[in-house]
């Protein structure tokens, strides 16, 4: 009995020093609301940036001479840079061109030879055929149209041994890959997304999140009777908030979580996101108690691997490359231009943002400043494989940005393929790449042996032969002379 209540009394300690852990980190962090345009050192400081991204426009459905929008929820821009918006309130889908003009409105279909309409669609994706897929919520279903707006699909409620008999079918968010696999997102679904094969069958669950928890909690609910833990919350994964996917096919998916909040998935389903920045790729990383992290809602898959996400919390746009460094940061909620009041979604237009804000039915139109163009265009070339023009790019950027650390591993890299490692190890030293600079002193290192081996190999061995030579010249010198004192003791 005495043993137990040690027992007790030590795991009491242990949550109370927890608690008191959690609270100190918690209070350690401060807002980074201060400033428009930052990003983070390595050290987690806030440090000023130039903007990338500036708002130039602002439209809504009556300016574009679409009528109203009513709670859009959902847009996509395709590679003939036509927008596609999902005008949930409406039930309608409205098609604009690259000049924000009207091009046609899709909010019905003919099934069986009768008229059907949307009802409260959540979201949309446009297949590189120009097919138009739904997830018409209000309905529980999918929809696919192809581009004149007839039905080719319609996916209902499956029923599979993976599904419970209670299963509610509410599908939100919508993906197509190049092999018409078609993947959704369904309220109150913890598996992961809901993956159907080209014909509509259902087939698995792809990327389930893994379970999270509190340390604290996780004690509580051991100490507890039976009783009290069927009382308590269960410990269930988190479900997704967003997915994109790219040309490749990779899947990119947010989640609700307060760390972890970004993967890249293959088709198996596992996550192959590097995050080889100074922190993993998941919005604000310095917040106070009361606003708590980043809620992540949507995430937008660029070219050369870049991509972006949108913080619903703060109404901020994130941006990351390939390896995972944070590029730049711009949005925020607000009523001026460039802020919003509740954002949804993002999309790329060739080089401009566009955000969606819900509550407003408004697109804000971000365009590239000097600086932000630079960015970019330094990230592609090192992922083209351009040394040359990538260090040039990212000296340019950090003539503006002395701040962006980020840079100068870029520029490290860039020397690194172009062969100048010596060099490069001093660029990475001050990004406080560790993995790149043990690379590039490993090469410099062969590189230097390679130079000075031949010389180094031949003086050894000339100092070999010298002192083989005075050895032997040695021996022979005792070897006469000790003849020589023989003979004249004889």
């Amino acid at each position: 009995m005495l043993r137990i209540q040690k027992n007790i009394y030590f795991l009491l300690a242990l949550t109370f020093l927890l608690g008191i852990g959690v609270g100190a980190g918690g209070t350690r962090v401060q807002a980074a609301d201060g400033a428009e345009s930052y990003n983070y050192s390595y050290w987690g400081l806030t440090t000023a940036a130039p903007a990338a991204y500036q708002a130039n426009v602002l439209w809504n459905g009556e300016s574009m001479g679409a009528g109203s929008f009513k709670e859009p929820s959902d847009f996509q821009v395709t590679e003939d840079q036509q927008i596609y918006v999902l005008d949930s309130g409406n039930n309608r889908v409205v098609v604009l061109d690259d000049k924000f003009h009207p091009v046609r409105t899709v909010s019905s279909f003919v099934r069986d030879g009768k008229e059907e309409t949307f009802n409260n669609p959540q979201g949309l994706f446009v297949t590189d055929a120009k097919q138009l897929v739904i997830a018409d919520t209000g309905n529980k279903r999918i929809v696919q149209l192809d581009r004149n707006g007839n039905l080719v699909k319609v996916i209902e409620a499956p029923k599979s041994d993976m599904l419970s008999e209670k299963f509610d079918f509410q599908p939100v968010r919508v993906v197509v890959d190049k092999a018409q696999r078609v993947y959704v997102m369904s309220t109150g679904v913890y598996d992961g997304f809901m993956e159907f094969s080209p014909d509509g069958t259902f087939t698995s669950f792809v990327g389930a999140n893994r379970v999270s928890f509190n340390p604290t909690d996780y004690l509580w609910k051991m100490l507890s009777t039976k009783a009290q833990r069927s009382q308590m919350v269960m410990f269930t994964p988190t479900e997704f908030t967003n997915l994109d996917i790219d040309r490749e096919g990779f899947i990119y998916a947010t989640n609700g979580q307060d760390s972890g909040n970004v993967k890249k998935l293959n088709a198996q389903g596992n996550d192959i996101l590097r995050r080889e920045g100074y922190f993993a790729p998941e919005g604000d990383i310095r917040y106070t108690n009361a606003t708590g992290p980043s809620r992540l809602i949507d995430i937008d898959v660029g070219d050369s691997e870049m991509y972006s996400i949108l913080d619903g919390k703060r109404g901020r746009i994130f941006t990351y490359d390939g390896d995972g460094h944070l590029l730049y940061v711009f949005g925020g909620l607000g009523n001026q231009l460039g802020q919003f009041n509740t954002p949804v979604a993002i999309e790329r237009l060739g080089d401009e943002f566009l955000v969606l804000d819900k509550a407003l039915g408004e697109i804000t139109v971000f365009q590239s400043t000097e600086y932000g163009r630079t960015l970019n265009d330094a990230v592609r070339a090192y992922y083209d494989g351009d040394e040359d023009k990538a260090f040039t790019l990212y000296q340019e950027t950090i003539s503006m940005n002395a701040n962006l650390e980020f840079a100068y591993a870029g520029i490290g890299k860039a020397l690194l393929r172009q062969g100048d490692y010596r060099e490069a190890m001093k660029y990475f030293k001050k990004s406080m790449d560790q993995k790149g600079y043990s690379k590039a002193f490993l090469l410099y290192r062969k590189e230097v042996l390679r130079e000075y081996f031949p010389g180094i190999m031949s003086g050894l061995l000339l100092l070999l032969v010298c002192w083989f030579g005075i050895s032997r010249y040695r021996k022979w010198r005792g070897g006469k002379k000790v003849a020589f004192i023989k003979q004249r003791a004889v």
